[in-house]
């Protein structure tokens, strides 16, 4: 964080300062749980979905914090903001006029951040999906060049971004940003926070469908990212997944260098003689213009080679890194988020894989590919996959199929948004049980030792539980 007081605050912000002299000086971190914050820092009082973060201003200031941003009067020093006129552009739908202007205060607050940190080098980054694994590679990579802020876990909307950017200081190299988006214009108004130097596109799926309408409205947005990226003699640069058409077309979108990275020949960074060993994890010869490298990936999944080649290409063009220090970073490189192809393994030899966070059609595929390369008896345990439109019922038909031609010994579905899987696996011949919540999951499922459960939904199935429920049930043996 950058520190000033809150008379500079106010000034910034276009607030005014209630119950503070303005010479309070905010020298810890940002925050909107009063629980997180530190001595120094500043509460962002946001109304939530239980509870107001104005309630909570009084116990922030008493835990250290030297003010409150927020959007009506609170018993604590603070810097208010009016609300936004009705007409005003709303950068969350969800908060009311006075939380909507608390939220675009604090995003202002991260823009002159960035403006303040001239020797800062901004990453960003999008995709239907990968974005987090992603970014954990980046960050990873790029730790080794200098100190680097990334968002934990998904923080990557209008809120945890700016979040995230206030965590840079005048020592930060790198900041690293994952960026998501539910309809056109939200990511060019997060670059907006944060002008990236460098921008990468993973993918254009089918996660959102039901939000954007079309693939091609997917497109149309993550592209936004490359459209803000400066031009390549400000030394801009767009590193685009070679494997998707649609993401590769995008070089006609940017004025920055076109990187392009992925398995298909023509890709300056690429991966060649790739094999995938009994855990699930990739080994590959990394092939770039700077000279080659073998990685032998510890996360799991094939998808992850994707990951690694863009994370690869990004540490190439904005560090100072040879190949083989990129590819030794890369083959080090354990699961920072959580719920993401995370491998539990029990007493009795059940190993349970854990990619309960998020899920859409694409990457269920990718996580039975996962389970598929792995020894032992496999069970998966799949829940629905939501935001995705009127094409929902057939993905999820489509999935059951997968399911029931991917070697599968048997199959839990959960929930009856699911009901289609569990239809279409078994008149595939496939044996499957549909189970109606997270407890009745786990009572479903009896591994036997060396097998290996598959457990993936999308975030609001809540199937990480069933995932610890395993595991605990495996420990109490």
């Amino acid at each position: 964080m950058i520190e000033l007081t809150l008379a500079e605050l106010a000034r910034l912000v276009g607030g005014r300062l209630h119950r503070a002299t303005g010479d309070e000086r905010v020298t810890g971190t940002v925050e909107f749980d009063s629980r997180a914050v530190t001595p120094g820092g500043l509460f962002v009082a946001l109304p939530g979905e239980r509870v107001d973060g104005h309630a909570f201003a009084t116990t922030a200031v008493a835990a250290g914090a030297a003010g409150v941003l927020a959007a009506r009067e609170v018993d604590a020093p603070a810097v208010l903001v009016d609300p936004l006129p009705a007409d005003a552009p709303v950068p969350d739908a969800a908060l009311d006029a006075g939380g909507a202007a608390v939220l675009v205060a604090l995003q202002t607050l991260a823009r002159h951040a960035v403006d303040s940190l001239p020797d800062l080098d901004v990453v960003g980054l999008t995709g239907s999906s990968g974005k987090t694994s992603t970014k954990d590679l980046i960050a990873g990579l790029l730790e080794h060049d200098g100190p680097t802020v990334a968002p934990p876990g998904s923080f990557n909307n209008e809120l945890g971004h700016p979040w995230t950017v206030l965590r840079a200081d005048a020592s930060t190299r790198h900041l690293v940003l994952e960026l998501s988006a539910r309809g056109r214009g939200h990511i060019a108004a997060l670059c907006r926070v944060a002008p990236p130097r460098v921008g990468a596109v993973l993918n254009v799926g089918s996660a959102h469908l039901g939000e954007f309408g079309s693939r091609e409205a997917i497109a149309q947005a993550k592209g936004e990212l490359v459209e803000a990226l400066p031009a390549a003699a400000d030394g801009g640069v767009a590193v685009l997944g070679a494997d998707d058409p649609v993401v590769a077309a995008m070089r006609s979108r940017t004025a920055a260098r076109v990187v392009h990275a992925g398995r298909a020949p023509e890709a300056d960074v690429r991966a060649v003689d790739e094999v995938i060993d009994d855990e699930g994890r990739p080994r590959f010869r990394l092939v770039t213009p700077a000279g080659e490298a073998e990685v032998a990936l510890g996360l799991r999944g094939a998808h992850q080679v994707d990951n690694a080649l863009v994370a690869a290409a990004i540490a190439l063009e904005t560090t100072g890194l040879d190949v083989g220090t990129v590819a030794e970073v890369l083959g080090a490189a354990v699961p920072r988020s959580r719920w993401r192809m995370e491998v539990g393994e029990r007493p009795d030899g059940v190993r349970v894989l854990n990619d309960a966070y998020n899920a859409n059609p694409e990457s269920m595929r990718a996580a039975l590919a996962t389970l598929a390369a792995m020894g032992g008896r496999h069970t998966a345990v799949l829940g629905a996959m939501a935001e995705l439109g009127a094409d929902a019922d057939a993905a999820h038909a489509e999935l059951g199929r997968l399911a029931a031609s991917s070697g599968l010994h048997r199959l839990v579905v959960v929930g009856e948004a699911a009901r289609e899987v569990h239809e279409a696996a078994r008149a595939a011949g496939l044996d499957s049980d549909l189970v109606p919540d997270a407890a009745s999951a786990v009572e479903a499922v009896h591994p036997e030792p060396g097998d290996v459960v598959l457990v993936k939904a999308s975030r609001s199935a809540g199937l990480e539980t069933v995932a610890r429920a395993l595991l605990e049930a495996g420990a109490q043996r």
